[in-house]
């Protein structure tokens, strides 16, 4: 997709949480293989990345699917993804992202919206967030893991994100650093611009569908007004 061809004028800008705006997804990989090796499952940390964005629930059946043959039921979703927040939770604090606060803080000095949509579902999210980027973010406007029944790939995160603010895609510009979160902005019709932060090679990214790549979020931070005027 072409901003300049596609795109009348930008609105919005949607950001993915982990990865993007905070450096928590070493933690998450560590804690999702210390949780299925509890349960006698294996994931290692190296795919976690590539599950990244998808609901907990998501994750879980792929594995137990893969390994067992079947779907886990709900109660062994809740108790397996209570043993990852476990381990998430015993994690040092993730700092913010270098380079996260400056590129939020252009968007918004360029009079343009900036909101939250995340696969996370952590207790006290917004207030985490807010003190991290104080007076950013529309917090009535995020999408977490509870306002939705399908998890990225699925293009519904994104849309709920358009639908809230109520914004068309030809108007937006998400920003993700995981294969499936761009999937689905690529599928939501928005511009989408990935940030590889983690591990994984950059044509899973951009063979994912993203329309730009950068490889840091300082490195946004230095581009991204020509995408936003």
């Amino acid at each position: 997709m072409s901003l300049s061809e596609d795109n009348k004028k930008i609105k919005l800008v949607m950001f993915d949480m982990d990865g993007v705006l905070f450096d928590s997804m070493p933690y998450h990989a560590t804690s999702w293989n210390k949780a299925m090796k509890d349960f006698g499952l294996e994931l290692s940390e190296a795919e976690a990345y590539m599950h990244e964005g998808r609901t907990g629930s998501g994750t879980i059946n792929i594995i137990t699917q893969r390994q067992l043959g079947r779907e886990a039921d709900e109660e062994e979703c809740k108790r397996i993804y209570a043993c990852k927040s476990k381990y998430f939770n015993s994690c040092p604090t993730a700092q913010r992202m270098p380079g996260a606060f400056e590129t939020v803080s252009k968007v918004k000095e360029c009079g343009i919206t900036p909101i939250i949509v995340t696969g996370s579902g952590q207790v006290s999210l917004m207030e985490r967030i807010e003190r991290s980027f104080p007076n950013l973010f529309k917090s009535e406007w995020m999408v977490c893991a509870k306002d939705v029944k399908y998890g990225k790939p699925n293009p519904e995160p994104y849309l709920m994100g358009l639908k809230k603010a109520n914004v068309d895609a030809r108007n937006a510009i998400v920003i993700e650093n995981a294969p499936l979160g761009v999937q689905a902005g690529h599928a939501a019709g928005c511009f989408v611009i990935a940030v590889n932060t983690g591990p994984l090679p950059d044509n899973v990214l951009l063979e994912s569908g993203a329309d730009v790549l950068y490889h840091s979020m300082t490195e946004l931070s230095q581009n991204i007004e020509k995408y936003l005027k």
